[in-house]
């Protein structure tokens, strides 16, 4: 795809968007695990177009390094807002979901291993319907990204650096910012490494191989909605484990 030095034309833009669509659709299905009762699959490829025009209308040759990069990560950041927008919390639960997040890792530090499903459930008080709820609950309110690892182990304590930077094509790097990005990646590798065998393998799937998880489900012989769980438990598994390794 070319880099424009001017404004795109409304022909060009329909042949951006004719390329992007399928980018557009796997990253709503992909998304779809996170969505609300209020929104559809088709709420998200609508987003996903507004974000591509959007990024068609902002592009800059002269910073981006070409416009599919761009484009998709405004793509998918137009609808990571639009389920933020919409995944408003009442504060009772979010405490609830706070509490499950602390009492992984609190378990994890007393038992020296990852909790089991049953371990968390008997902490907290409840039986394993009410937990695999919460879990539910959990994973439609979960938002997990690199910039959340950089505030949690004090990357960001000035508000200057961020993440997207290495987007950019520099042309030379940045030394410490390459440090940076590796002290982050560490501390992810460590989180994912103590996760239980069958969680790291959901991951691996799904962000690696990039499998849907109704494809993990028939790779694994079980439900896509267990899977579902496994993959929530095992993000909260990591975030809580990367929140104490910042405390």
């Amino acid at each position: 795809m070319q880099a424009y030095r001017t404004k795109a034309t409304e022909q060009e833009k329909e042949g951006i968007i004719k390329e992007m669509l399928p980018y557009i659709k796997y990253t709503a299905y992909r998304l779809a695990w996170r969505l609300p009762p209020q929104l559809t699959v088709d709420d998200l490829i609508s987003v996903g177009v507004i974000g591509l025009l959007d990024a068609i209308e902002r592009f800059d040759p002269s910073r981006q390094a070409n416009i599919k990069t761009f484009a998709e990560y405004r793509i998918r950041g137009a609808m990571l807002d639009e389920l933020r927008a919409a995944e408003w919390i009442p504060k009772h639960l979010q405490k609830r979901i706070n509490d499950l997040k602390s009492t992984y890792n609190t378990l994890e530090q007393k038992l020296g291993r990852p909790p089991s499903e049953e371990e968390v459930a008997e902490e907290l008080g409840i039986d394993l319907n009410e937990f695999f709820k919460l879990l539910e609950n959990a994973s439609r309110s979960f938002t997990f990204s690199i910039e959340d690892i950089e505030q949690m182990i004090g990357r960001n304590g000035n508000g200057d650096y961020s993440i997207h930077e290495h987007i950019k094509d520099h042309d030379a790097k940045d030394p410490l910012a390459l440090l940076e990005k590796a002290d982050v990646k560490k501390h992810l590798m460590e989180a994912i490494e103590r996760l239980p065998e069958r969680e790291k393998t959901i991951l691996s799937l799904y962000y690696w191989e990039e499998l849907t998880l109704k494809e993990i489900g028939e790779v694994l012989g079980i439900s896509e909605s267990r899977v579902s769980q496994l993959h929530s438990q095992a993000l909260l598994r990591t975030k809580a484990y990367i929140s104490g390794t910042g405390d």
